[in-house]
């Protein structure tokens, strides 16, 4: 009953060769793309707020909705899904590759 627990370690600054990298380079690659999707667009009204191009960002309209409301309420959480598909997608490609080069390295 007293069976010493295995520590595992994981680091995203180094991971270890293999799969762990791999899966380490898509979180990155879906933070980024989250991150630049969140603060990107809402930085860019806020700088672009005192010349034309800024009202402009809020005056334009879609489907009735202003532009950046319509960005922050809806496309924000479809790109989150997006994303969400994208990494399952990807992280199941990594797993089946590497557990194929596994599975020709014990034969």
């Amino acid at each position: 009953m007293s069976q010493p627990e295995k520590s595992y370690q994981v680091n995203l600054l180094r991971p270890k060769k293999g799969h762990m990298r791999d899966e380490v380079l898509i979180i990155l690659a879906i933070l980024f793309g989250w991150g630049v999707c969140t603060f990107g667009f809402q930085l860019l009204v806020y700088l672009c707020q005192g010349s034309g191009a800024g009202s402009l960002l809020t005056r334009l309209t879609l489907f009735n909705l202003p532009l950046h409301f319509w960005f922050t309420g809806q496309f924000l959480p479809l790109w989150f899904i997006v994303l969400c598909v994208l990494f399952n997608l990807y992280v199941d490609r990594i797993t089946e590759y590497h557990s194929r080069r596994r599975d020709k390295s014990y034969e």
